[in-house]
């Protein structure tokens, strides 16, 4: 028997996301990425460079280049290994991005040949420490959907004006899967199989698949909640989030929580399973249960990935700051800000409402 057939039959594309928020209001329709000027993203740092110290930061604008392409250019432009690079997040190729990026300030004198037609330098200020993933506040997208529906521009505002007061779904993205599902494929294949098999595997596979895997249990939990009409519900023994600190804690006044959770105060959290999760209890402990048994997992078994899948909590719901649409040639342009580790494409498949998402 294979790792993969130790777990229940899914239909894997089918379950990557789950359903909409705003089901009874239909989608505009549309592409979106047809070109980098039409998926324009401009990082937001949680702080700026000091002016001094032994780290480059790198204020670059990339256009149509992956991750993994910048990094190779950056290390072979500069003649430093990739490791003395340090990126905030992750950003989508075919898009026009500014970002931060840092390397030693050795590197000063090298970076004129940073510059090409994709990858351009617009500012370089030194700062005391290597820039982390996961220090940025967020992003701010400037998007257009081409080939919309007719009537698209009411359409999208009647959606727009549910998600400004409702929030959209916060679902990873299906980018995080990989292509056919391939890498969540891999990640419950791992989190199935005995430890010698997972020798065999390089690092970038040992890396990305198992928090795939989690993403995939996630969406999943969201998808749940969703079906039950309890988004914005709250439940004895959820899971909460203060939206400002980060702070969790376990509902016990059902009253005063959902009080809270109306003014935006906190929010309601899904499941990143592993071994330090903070559970929850009651109802909402039973639907993640159930999510586990469906894909034939308990939460003992992300333990064998200590570093990748300790376990955390992520809000099921978000809110785009300054969320604005207007209407352009063969299209609609949407501007908008999201806090870091949120899909801006999550927020766009409920306005656009997709029918073949794989």
């Amino acid at each position: 028997m294979s790792d993969l057939e130790r777990v229940p039959s899914i239909d894997l594309p089918k379950c990557l996301l789950g359903p909409f928020l705003t089901s009874e209001l239909a989608g505009i329709g549309g592409r979106i990425k047809q070109g980098p000027e039409d998926f324009i993203v401009e990082e937001i740092p949680v702080y700026q460079p000091c002016g001094d110290g032994e780290h480059l930061f790198l204020w670059l604008e990339k256009v149509d280049v992956d991750n993994d392409r910048l990094l190779r250019h950056l290390s072979s432009s500069l003649g430093i290994p990739q490791r003395d690079i340090g990126l905030a997040g992750q950003k989508d190729r075919v898009a026009r991005t500014t970002q931060f990026v840092s390397v030693p300030t050795a590197c000063h004198e090298k970076l004129a040949a940073v510059d090409t037609d994709s990858i351009r330098i617009l500012d370089a200020i030194p700062h005391g420490n290597k820039l982390k993933s996961g220090h940025l506040a967020g992003n701010r997208f400037e998007v257009t959907i081409r080939d919309v529906a007719n009537g698209a521009f009411q359409q999208c505002t009647r959606i727009v004006d549910d998600i400004r007061i409702l929030g959209f779904p916060n679902y990873f993205g299906i980018q995080r899967f990989g292509r056919g599902g391939g890498t969540v494929k891999r990640g419950l294949e791992l989190l199935n199989s005995p430890k010698n098999k997972r020798s065999r595997l390089d690092r970038r596979q040992l890396r990305l698949a198992p928090s795939a895997a989690q993403s995939l249990l996630f969406n999943q939990v969201l998808a749940c909640r969703i079906q039950q009409g309890l988004m914005h519900q709250v439940m004895q023994g959820d899971v909460m989030q203060l939206r400002t600190s980060g702070g969790g804690f376990v509902v016990e006044d059902v009253d005063a929580e959902q009080s809270r959770f109306d003014g935006r105060e906190t929010t309601l959290t899904g499941s990143m399973f592993g071994p330090k999760m903070r559970a929850p209890q009651d109802q909402p402990q039973r639907f993640e249960a159930e999510v586990l048994e469906r894909f034939g997992l308990c939460v003992e078994q992300f333990r064998s990935f200590p570093k990748l899948t300790r376990g955390s909590r992520r809000p099921m719901l978000e809110w785009p700051q300054d969320l604005n649409v207007v209407e352009v040639d063969n299209g609609l342009k949407l501007t908008f800000a999201l806090r870091k580790g949120v899909y801006a494409t999550s927020m766009l498949r409920e306005i656009m409402k997709p029918v073949d998402e794989t």
